[in-house]
This record gives structure tokens, C-alpha cells and sequence, in this order.
């Protein structure tokens, strides 16, 4: 007789779990027959013990293979690239449609923003019309016809993940590697790439901030996809700073837009986007050299820009939105810049304190199900290594009142070292 119970007692006394037991035990979290009590000690054996390569590839596919998983015939390779998440991170809205100019097709399965990191589909939400969840066959459609589509999971994909996420998220074992990899790659292999790209962050506006961490996890992810039988390479960027010249769901938005088009406001963003791009048609058979001139010719063609414009308009979205992004993009009401309180060259910047002052602004939730002011945010951040006085501000403050403006003048002076 199988019984959950024996599985959690032999993962706690350190045992190797085999690949029925964990099938098994994720199973019973998808259909509910395992409690979350089952779920929660299940969760804490893992953090405590760990688990060997074998058993985080079975505990991945089985989270898989919990609901739906795509299958595609389509005339290109298959892809994707997800990051651990950052401040100032639009890297998925400009490497989507580049790499679908260059014959690829991307089901991008995103999320929302956690903590101080922005979440995508928050990002997009600030389109109108734009759907986050189309469905399944919407999905479909749209990949085939445009060749990207960014999109929530919604809840056929992965549902164990879902409910295993929740139960980590309040029982102190969100940490564990082990459960990190399963749950960024049940949803990523569900929706049926050939080809992954990890974007691991590090420094002090990741959740990984020691590079050591960072590297665990990009050779975890690495391991486990390979394992799983989806070609994969994993690149672990610096966060000790913003990489957009934005922060803020709408700022973003426009910001991806102007980078599209040719404007490279922050090249670290562009150098990040372009060597995860690169990192992506290489491991379709590409040579280096071939990928770069792959990828700058969409983008100085124009259609990058036209493949994100054809994937906002194939999901409600406005028509008009790459050549008129201010007319549809959300504004706040308060916009001005954030003068520092001495002039200088920056020497760091608390890149997490950036985010929060976000969140604090209402771009990002306090609480599960909180409204987003979607137009809130910074834009025109300075970096490290720039000068800033008199003629220039750390950035400008995007809010809802004056006093909003105020408080998060204040935290991104407190964040910024000059």
C-alpha cells in the first residue's frame, strides 16, 4: 500500500525517493489528495535533506506532466529564456520578438512580479486589451501566426506547481534550490521548448545575491532541463543595479518599445538581451558570429519591432501601439526628477531598495491580489559610474500625488551612493 506519509518519512531521514514515489506525491498535490500538511512537510524534508540530479529531474517532469503539456509542428525551433527576476528586467519583451524575426517560435510562459522584482505580465497588463491568459488554443494560434506570444501559464499548465508554490511561499521554504528548479522548469518544459536560456541573477537586486548561489542554481536548471531532454544553457547577469533606465510596469513597457525601435538607452539592457538571444539561436545550431548578424539585422530592419506589435495586436492589444506607445500606455499624473542631495559620480546603488520604492508607489503588490497603479514608477535612472548635480537628477519620479512623488524621492536618494 502507498502511503504519502512514508514518502515524506523516508525524504526526512535522508533517502533517495524513486520516480514512482515522487510521481506519485505530485499527483496527489494536483488532485488534492494530499493535504497541505502532507505538502508542507513534504516541502521542509526537501530543504532539509536535498535531493540527488535523479530525483529533481523526476520531481520537474512529474510537475510537467500534471496538466497539460504543448506539442508543436512548426517550421522553426521551438524556444524560450526565462530569468530569475530584477529590477528594471524588460529583457522578454525585446528578446521575444527578436529572436521570432529570426524564425523562431517562443510560447513564453511569464509571471508576476514578486517581491521587488517586476513581474512580466504586470508589464503588460499596462497595454490595453492586452490578454495575459488567452488560453491554451489562443496560444496556439498566435505562436504559430506571429512566433512569440507572452503569456501567464493560466491553469492548465503545471497546476501542482501552483499549489506547491503556495504552500512554500508560507512555510519558509520558498530557499531550497531543489524546489526552485522544479518549479521555474515545470511551467517553462510544459510548454514544449526544444531550446532554454536561463537568465540567472545575482547581486543586490536578485534573490540569488551571492554569485556562488547564482551559479548553484544555473547548474541546477542546467542539469535538470538537460535531463528532462530540453537543450539548455544558463547565463548567471549582474544585478547590483537596474538594467533598464525604468522601473515601473508602463515605463518599462515604453522603454522595451524605444529599444526596439533603435533607441539604446541603457546598454547593459541591450548587451544583456542580445547575449540571451545569442545564447538561444547558438543552441539551435547557430555559430556566434551568425547569431549577432542574425539578431542586429532584426532589429535594424524593423522586424523585431513589427513581431511585437503583430503579438500585441494578436492579443487584443492596440494596433497602434509601437508608433504612438504614449497615447496608449498609461501616464501617471506626478512626473518629476529626483535631484541628488550633493553632485557627484554614483559608486553603488540598492538596487532591491529601488524595487520596493516601486512597490511602495503601488507598481507592485503588499498583499496577494492587490490593485497595480500600472503608470507608477522611475524612468531616466542614472548608473553606476555616471555623473549627477545640478543638470542632472538620479531619475524622475512617476506617481499618483505629490506626496507619493515625495516618499519615493527620498528612498531612491537613500538607494543611490554618490
Amino acid at each position: 500500500m502507498w502511503l504519502p506519509q512514508e514518502v515524506i518519512r523516508r525524504k526526512r531521514d535522508g533517502e533517495r525517493l524513486s520516480g514512482q514515489d515522487i510521481g506519485r506525491f505530485v499527483a496527489g498535490i494536483a488532485d488534492g489528495s494530499i493535504s497541505d500538511a502532507q505538502v508542507a512537510a513534504f516541502a521542509m524534508a526537501v530543504l532539509l535533506k536535498g535531493m540527488a540530479l535523479e530525483e529533481r529531474v523526476a520531481l520537474t517532469c512529474a510537475m510537467r506532466d500534471s496538466g497539460q503539456v504543448l506539442r508543436w509542428d512548426l517550421p522553426g525551433p521551438v524556444v524560450d529564456k526565462h530569468s530569475t527576476g530584477g529590477v528594471g528586467d524588460l529583457t522578454s519583451l525585446v528578446l521575444a520578438p527578436l529572436l521570432a524575426a529570426c524564425g523562431c517560435y517562443l510560447p513564453m510562459i511569464s509571471g508576476r512580479g514578486l517581491g521587488h522584482t517586476g513581474g512580466t505580465l504586470d508589464k503588460l497588463e499596462s497595454i490595453p486589451g492586452y490578454q495575459v491568459e488567452p488560453g491554451i488554443e489562443r496560444l496556439r494560434v498566435v505562436v504559430a501566426e506571429v512566433g512569440c506570444a507572452i503569456v501567464g501559464a493560466g491553469g492548465g499548465l503545471a497546476p501542482a506547481d501552483k499549489r506547491l508554490y503556495a504552500i512554500r511561499d508560507v512555510t519558509a521554504t520558498v530557499e531550497s534550490v531543489d524546489l526552485i528548479t522544479a518549479s521555474i522548469l515545470a511551467k517553462k518544459l510544459a510548454a514544449g521548448p526544444d531550446v532554454l536560456v536561463m537568465d540567472v541573477k545575482t547581486g543586490n537586486g536578485a534573490f540569488m545575491a551571492q554569485p556562488g548561489q547564482a551559479r548553484e542554481l544555473a547548474d541546477s536548471i542546467v542539469a535538470v532541463a538537460q535531463g528532462a531532454g530540453v537543450r539548455t544553457q544558463a547565463l548567471v547577469t549582474d544585478m547590483s543595479q537596474p538594467l533598464a533606465r525604468s522601473a515601473g510596469n508602463a515605463l518599462e513597457v515604453l522603454e522595451a518599445i524605444e529599444l526596439l525601435g533603435g533607441q539604446v538607452r541603457s546598454q547593459r539592457l541591450w548587451d544583456t538581451t542580445l547575449a540571451l538571444a545569442g545564447a538561444v539561436l547558438e543552441l539551435t545550431g547557430a555559430s556566434v558570429d551568425e547569431a549577432r548578424s542574425r539578431l542586429l539585422s532584426a532589429w535594424h530592419n524593423g522586424t523585431a519591432l513589427q513581431r511585437f506589435q503583430a503579438m500585441v495586436t494578436a492579443l487584443g492589444g492596440p494596433p497602434g501601439l509601437a508608433a504612438e506607445p504614449l497615447r496608449w500606455l498609461p501616464q501617471a499624473p506626478v512626473q518629476r526628477p529626483v535631484w541628488p542631495a550633493q553632485g557627484g559620480t554614483v559608486t553603488a546603488i540598492d538596487t532591491r531598495a529601488v524595487g520596493l520604492a516601486v512597490v511602495a508607489l503601488g507598481g507592485g503588490r503588499c498583499r496577494p491580489g492587490d490593485a497595480l497603479d500600472l503608470s507608477v514608477g522611475f524612468s531616466r535612472l542614472v548608473f553606476v559610474g555616471e555623473a549627477v548635480g545640478a543638470e542632472r537628477p538620479l531619475g524622475w519620479v512617476h506617481a499618483a500625488s505629490d506626496s507619493a512623488a515625495d516618499e519615493a524621492a527620498h528612498a531612491l536618494r537613500a538607494a543611490y551612493r554618490v
